[in-house]
C-alpha cells in the first residue's frame, strides 16, 4: 500500500490517492506513515518538475492534492499530539519562487506538533518576513525555497532580520529541494531542515522540547 500511494500521488490520480488514504487511515495506520508516503510522491513530483516532464499546471494540482490528503489525516494526528501551543514559527517561501508542496508539509507537521504556524506562502518579499517577526514576536523563521536564485534571496532575508537587530531573538532553518548545508553556510542561517520531521526535530530544539 506504500509503494502504490507513493506512485499514485507521484501520477496525480487524484480520486486513487484519497481513496486509498481514506482506506489506510479506516484500516487504524499510523497517520504518520500515510505522510511519510505522501512526502516521497510529492519528493519524485517535485523531481518531475526539475526535469521538466511536470509543467505549472501539474504542480499547482499536486499541491491542492497534498492539501485534501491532509485534511483527511489531519483529524488522526490531532488525537495524538499535545493541544498547547509550544512556540510560534513563520515560514514561507522566498521571493522569486512558488514553490509550496515542501513548505506545506512542514506547516502541516509543525502545526500537529504543535507548534502555532503563520504560514505567508509562496513569493514572499523579504520585508514581509521581517514585519511578521516584529507582529507576531515568533523566535523561529523557516526560509523555503527550490530554485537556485532562492540561494541569494534566503541571504537577503537572513540580513535584513539582522539589519532589523532581530536576529539574536530568532532561529533560521532553511529547507528545500536543491539546498544543502553549504549553502546553509551562505545563507548564514542556523540550520538546514532536509524534511519536515528534521523541521520538526529542530524547532522542538530551539525552544528547549525534547
Amino acid at each position: 500500500m506504500s509503494e502504490n500511494l507513493v506512485n499514485l500521488l507521484a501520477d496525480l490520480k487524484d480520486k486513487e490517492v484519497l481513496e486509498l488514504v481514506q482506506q489506510r487511515l479506516d484500516a487504524g495506520e499510523d497517520p504518520l506513515k500515510i505522510l511519510e508516503d505522501s512526502r516521497k510522491g510529492m519528493e519524485i513530483v517535485g523531481q518531475r518538475f526539475a526535469t521538466s516532464e511536470y509543467f505549472l499546471p501539474e504542480l499547482v494540482f499536486s499541491g491542492d492534492l497534498l492539501k485534501r490528503l491532509t485534511e483527511l489525516v489531519k483529524p488522526h494526528l490531532k488525537q495524538e499530539v499535545a493541544p498547547k501551543k509550544l512556540g510560534k514559527v513563520i515560514i514561507g517561501t522566498v521571493a522569486g519562487d512558488i514553490h509550496d508542496i515542501g513548505l506545506n508539509i512542514v506547516d502541516f507537521m509543525l502545526d500537529v506538533n504543535g507548534f502555532e504556524v503563520y504560514n505567508l506562502g509562496v513569493d514572499v518579499p523579504i520585508e514581509a518576513f521581517v514585519n511578521k517577526i516584529k507582529e507576531t514576536g515568533a523566535t523561529i523563521v523557516g526560509l523555503s525555497g527550490f530554485l537556485t536564485p532562492a540561494f541569494d534571496v534566503m541571504k537577503e532575508a537572513v540580513a535584513a532580520i539582522e539589519a532589523a537587530g532581530m536576529r539574536d531573538k530568532v532561529k533560521i532553518m532553511i529547507g528545500g529541494g536543491q539546498l544543502d548545508d553549504g549553502i546553509r553556510k551562505y545563507t548564514k542561517a542556523d540550520a538546514y531542515g532536509k524534511d519536515a520531521m528534521v523541521a520538526v526535530a529542530l524547532a522542538k530544539g530551539w525552544i528547549g522540547e525534547k
